[in-house]
């Protein structure tokens, strides 16, 4: 999997926008300002949310990922390797859990979003 090609999975969901807050190259996807995957610099893999921390130690251990640097624990880094499917489901498993925190304001303001 590539930059371009998580880039186009992101970008195809609805009010996604990336930004590069840190300068350096990082590639922040976020939902009404709300992070929901990141690049980093060297672009060796994306970091996800996950629903909780135990979710994202399950997923460590199963080798699926590994904890992400510098995010919180329910944070997993997903390696470039990753297949696409699986990448595409944590991509929009992420999305969906920090559109789903939102206010219900800023979630109405939003298309829905197409499913797999």
């Amino acid at each position: 999997m590539s930059r371009d090609r998580i880039n186009d999975i992101c970008r195809a969901l609805p009010g996604a926008e990336v930004s590069d807050p840190w300068g350096g190259g990082h590639d922040a996807w976020k939902v009404c300002g709300k992070m929901f995957a990141c690049i980093g610099s060297m672009a060796d893999g994306v970091s996800v949310k996950t629903p909780d921390v135990e979710t994202a130690q399950m997923l460590i251990e199963a080798g699926i990922g590994e904890k992400a640097p510098y995010f919180h624990r329910s944070w997993i880094r997903l390696p470039m390797e990753t297949e696409t499917d699986e990448l595409r489901h944590r991509l929009h498993s992420s999305y969906d859990i920090v559109r789903g925190a939102l206010t219900k304001k800023l979630q109405a303001t939003l298309p829905e979003r197409k499913r797999d």
